[in-house]
């Protein structure tokens, strides 16, 4: 097994789909604050905008879309992505059915990301604390079916061509997972930014995130060489662009592609 240390896969053009305002910067926002200053693209696609994520009988759904909107638009705004779509399905209601599948791969073929990052649809159990919102599981399902292999498929949705949209095969995807990582990104130099990105979510804030992002950071960190990181399962479609690799360099920030098999520190 090959680790890669103090070096990182820089994509050039990023999609992160999932379920609600603050799922990104509670699981990867440090991630892409260091993409975006490595040149990287993004797209945010949310599929809900939490709208039922307000726990006040006297917010409307309707003006808590507005809420959290603007906060997940203001939290994107810290690590540099401006780009950020909102597809509005009902909060707390999310099926992986197949006119969401749709919906996503129209999203991919019009963006066509070399690289994309979603939730794990397996990850029921968080901890003796959490059970994993259904939501999540059902966007990382639709997610993870709109990617592979729907958006790289011609003749599937080829209706999408009258938009303009043809089919695009993504080259990695990035899984955010608690558990069983095989590559952990070095978030060091960007943990201020993805602490700063959570402060906007001041709906979902009842203290300051700081502390609990550094003690979680610091543990995904431990025996790896570096102070903070965020962890993933990485996917790679070898038949999918780039072809070829980027040149390796030694150094911190340097471009290196990880093996897909093997557990890299990045």
């Amino acid at each position: 097994m090959t680790n890669q240390t103090n070096q990182t896969y820089v994509p050039k053009r990023v999609m992160v789909i999932v379920a609600h305002p603050d799922d990104i910067e509670f699981s990867c926002s440090g991630t892409i604050a260091r993409w975006v200053k490595e040149g990287a693209e993004v797209c945010y696609v949310l599929v809900t905008s939490g709208d039922v994520g307000i726990i006040d009988a006297k917010i409307t759904k309707a003006e808590a879309t507005a809420i959290r909107e603007a906060e997940q638009t203001a939290a994107a705004k810290v690590v540099g992505v401006t780009n950020v779509i909102y597809l509005r399905e009902p909060d707390g209601m999310v099926q992986a059915t197949m006119e969401l599948r749709k919906r996503l791969v129209r999203e991919i073929r019009k963006f066509r990301p070399d690289t994309l990052i979603t939730g794990d649809p397996t990850a029921f159990w968080v901890g003796d604390s959490y059970i994993n919102h259904p939501d999540h599981r059902a966007v990382a399902l639709a997610a993870i079916d709109a990617v592979f292999p729907a958006a790289g498929m011609p003749t599937l949705f080829k209706e999408l061509e009258a938009e303009g949209l043809t089919a695009h095969k993504t080259y990695k995807v990035y899984v955010t997972v608690w558990e069983n990582a095989t590559t952990f990104v070095n978030i060091t130099d960007t943990i201020d930014l993805k602490i700063e990105a959570l402060r906007q979510h001041k709906s979902q804030m009842s203290m300051d995130p700081s502390e609990r992002v550094r003690e979680r950071s610091a543990e995904m960190a431990k025996g790896k060489e570096m102070a903070y990181a965020e962890s993933f399962r990485v996917v790679t479609f070898e038949d999918a662009l780039p072809k070829a690799e980027p040149e390796t360099e030694t150094g911190e920030g340097a471009t290196a592609m990880p093996e897909p098999t093997a557990s890299t520190r990045s």
